[in-house]
């Protein structure tokens, strides 16, 4: 299930162990972890991904190792003859060692957290972590408290039938209904034994996981969830069954990749689905093929999401730390331990990728490697077939895969992008990114609001679409204009018990301003833009030099550098002159271009921090 990580132990290689309530994933640099995943689940859990010289689960004729026969999933090394499938696999050295991951050393911490170690380590147990709380379920952590609260009676409602996926802490089972009106019809269980719960943490992320699910369902391209039970020994998640396959599996069927048209058919699945969890403060932190499900054999089936034991609650301005998800995937502010719900974007710009083309955007013969790469964030868009790729697929993954998370898109706003609304009648969701912006906006000095007013006016077609969906999405009143009410009532009509937990209605107390005044299109225009994001674009500077000569004539005037202190907020303590002296023009004392530029964004505390 869930895995979080607290501040890294000291730092002694270049492992990290990704530690999960039914699933762990094991990065490692120098060991081979060749841990079986032949088997394809419905709730896929998190595995070891094997290192030097894997043959790539995606596309093996991209594997550039000679040595992938050794990982392959008929090796004589993981026959039956020689191991079982729940075996220690086999480790292989290559030397020289790879030099350091750029990530943190967490293994131990992790370790001792979710209470697995290797082979040839004694276990050291935390006293606070043995000695709480009181009773049951038997086997490991045996002084935890078990007792979750589900229901008791799971086997008087569902037959358990075959064993269709297994990971490190849990199996999925087809099942079915005993009795009423859905007798016979067929569910998904994911089992959880008690005895792998041996941390106080691992309890939690098994109540996180079905708080998540519970809260989430009722989109179309999430898997079901129907209910949660407990017995002295087990957790089982009752969902729905989703036969088609994994998104993985039909990438492969397909030789690799996608046509523009079939890749953007399940781009906006995944799209919807993730502008949905993240509007309700949910972040998956996991997204990648395995974890997409069809739901038939159909070539048109629908996709559904699945696996949230990764997934986490989080609040509207709040950063997250765990280093958590899959190697191929993750963000690299995840691998810098400070993100949020952008991340998740992140890892579907990958998919994207992949799609389109038929190989990773970063690949390397190491996790180690991988995450030099991640960190790196400079994708090819040269080599074969992206030539021949539409230019506006290779700006909507390119905006996508963006180093710098507040110059991605969204999800909503990647819905929007010209490269799926051109040939798809798609409605863009309500995002939640506006709300924050919009935030910042109330809370502008005058000066700040009319340089964005002056930028909202340098707009394309294109990129007003956006706002365009946004502003009618809080339903404005029949003259055109918004106020608190609206907002209000928009967030409560897409409101979910998880959009409560994460406390979206925070946002409610910041635009308190609302309730005294009106906001028109062109003010909204100027408060939802996103400036970092436009920055982001080829013709930031010709949206800059238009809005500044539109400043020029609507608000630009000769201020003091003691007004202008005072108008941006600063405090005595700041060294004005120093962190103000290039904003004004020396000739007149107006704004100069740089000021406009710098007064878009506000002003940044650490550039003030580096002044003084």
């Amino acid at each position: 299930m869930g895995a979080c990580t607290s501040k890294p132990s000291n730092y002694s290689g270049d492992n990290i162990t990704v530690a999960a309530n039914g699933a762990t994933l094991t990065v490692k640099s120098t060991p081979n972890n060749n841990e079986d995943d032949s088997s394809h689940q419905q709730e896929r859990t998190k595995k070891d991904e094997p290192d030097v010289g894997k043959k790539s689960p995606f596309f093996p004729f991209y594997s550039p190792s000679p040595a992938h026969y050794l990982f392959s999933k008929k090796s004589p090394l993981r026959s039956p003859a020689n191991a079982s499938s729940n075996s220690t696999p086999r480790r292989f050295f290559k030397r020289p060692f790879p030099p350091p991951s750029p990530a943190k050393h967490i293994r131990a911490v992790l370790a001792r957290r979710h209470g697995t170690v290797k082979p040839n380590e004694s276990a050291i147990p935390e006293v606070n972590e043995t000695e709480a709380g009181g009773g049951g379920g038997g086997g490991g952590g045996a002084g935890l408290d078990k007792s979750f609260g589900f229901s008791k009676n799971f086997g008087n409602k569902y037959e358990l039938g075959e064993e269709v996926g297994r990971g490190h802490f849990g199996y999925t089972c087809k099942a079915k209904f005993k009795k009423g009106e859905v007798k016979g019809q067929e569910v998904a269980v994911k089992v959880i034994p008690k005895s792998k719960m041996t941390t106080a943490i691992a309890i939690e992320d098994v109540r996180r996981e079905v708080k998540i699910l519970r809260a989430l369902t009722g989109h179309s391209n999430l898997v079901k969830f129907y209910d949660s039970y407990e017995d002295h020994t087990n957790v089982y998640i009752v969902m729905e069954l989703c036969e088609g396959g994994e998104l993985l599996d039909r990438i492969l069927s397909r030789g690799g990749k996608y046509s523009e048209d079939d890749a953007k058919a399940v781009m906006i699945q995944i799209l919807k689905v993730v502008a949905f969890c993240h509007l309700q403060g949910v972040v998956h932190r996991d997204l990648k093929p395995e974890n997409f499900l069809f739901t038939s054999k159909e070539e048109n089936a629908q996709l559904k999401a699945i696996d949230f034991g990764l997934s986490d609650f989080v609040k509207p301005d709040e950063r997250l730390n765990d280093i958590v998800g899959s190697a191929y995937y993750v963000a690299p502010e995840v691998l810098h331990r400070s993100y949020s719900t952008e991340a998740d974007v992140w890892s579907i710009g990958v998919i994207a990728y992949i799609l389109l083309c038929g190989s990773r955007p970063f690949w390397a013969r190491t996790e180690s490697g991988i995450f030099r790469s991640v960190l790196k964030a400079d994708p090819t868009f040269e080599e074969q077939p992206w030539p021949t790729l539409s230019s506006e697929a290779k700006d909507f993954v390119k905006r996508l895969l963006n180093k710098d998370p507040r110059k991605r898109m969204t999800a909503a706003q990647a819905l929007g992008h010209p490269w799926i609304k051109n040939s798809n009648n798609i409605e863009v969701p309500l995002d939640i990114l506006i709300f924050k912006l919009m935030k910042a906006y109330m809370r502008s000095s005058a000066l700040r609001k009319a340089a964005l007013r002056a930028l909202s006016k340098t707009l394309t077609v294109d990129e007003l679409f956006y706002l365009k969906e946004q502003f009618s999405l809080l339903q404005p009143t029949k003259n055109g204009t918004i106020s608190f009410d609206n907002v209000k009532t928009a967030l409560m009509k897409h409101a979910t018990d998880a959009m409560k937990e994460a406390r979206i209605h925070d946002f409610l107390a910041s635009l308190n301003a609302l309730q005294y005044r009106r906001m028109d299109f062109e003010e909204f225009c100027a408060a939802a833009l996103s400036v970092h994001q436009l920055e982001a674009l080829d013709r930031w500077e010709q949206h800059a030099r238009c809005a500044y000569e539109i400043f020029e004539k609507e608000g630009n005037r000769a201020i003091m550098i003691e007004e202008l202190a005072s108008e941006l907020g600063l405090s005595p303590s700041v060294p004005v002159h120093a962190v103000l002296h290039d904003w004004l023009r020396h000739t007149d004392g107006k704004l100069s271009f740089l000021g406009f530029a710098k007064l878009l964004h506000g002003v940044s505390s650490r550039s003030i921090t580096k002044v003084q």
